[in-house]
């Protein structure tokens, strides 16, 4: 007779569950923040990585030394707009008697992804001297 009866407290009140249902729901909230933040830092690192993979591709293919001279290109590869400027260095002469055997060149690379992101790496180049 007892597993019939019926108490006015057994089972949940609306209220009850209505809280609940916002508890969970404030949890996948969270949970969807956090994967959006996790799908977003890896497109950036995606996005870095190609533009530093499309950087290392143009300086590989710049010339030799004996052939680099000051210019400057534009171009695209695969959809990255890239700009490489070369110019002499201005680096005061080690000796007034002596011809320097080596001239810098500054190269300066800038590289644009298709969304937006820009990297530009410079460096430096030693070339012979038109002297020598």
């Amino acid at each position: 007779m007892w597993l019939c009866a019926r108490r006015a407290d057994s089972g949940f009140s609306l209220i009850e569950v209505l809280v609940a249902v916002a508890v969970v729901a404030s949890v996948l909230g969270a949970i969807g923040a956090v994967i959006a933040t996790t799908v977003k830092g890896s497109r950036s690192i995606d996005d870095r990585l190609l533009l530093i993979e499309t950087a290392q591709r143009m300086l590989a293919g710049l010339p030799l030394r004996e052939a680099l001279q000051p210019t400057n290109q534009t171009g695209t590869s695969s959809g990255f707009n890239w700009r490489i400027d070369v110019a002499p260095f201005p680096a005061p002469p080690l000796s007034a008697k002596d011809p320097p055997r080596w001239v810098p060149l500054a190269v300066t690379l800038r590289v644009q992804a298709p969304r937006g992101p820009v990297l530009r790496l410079d460096t430096i180049r030693l070339v012979r001297s038109a002297e020598q």
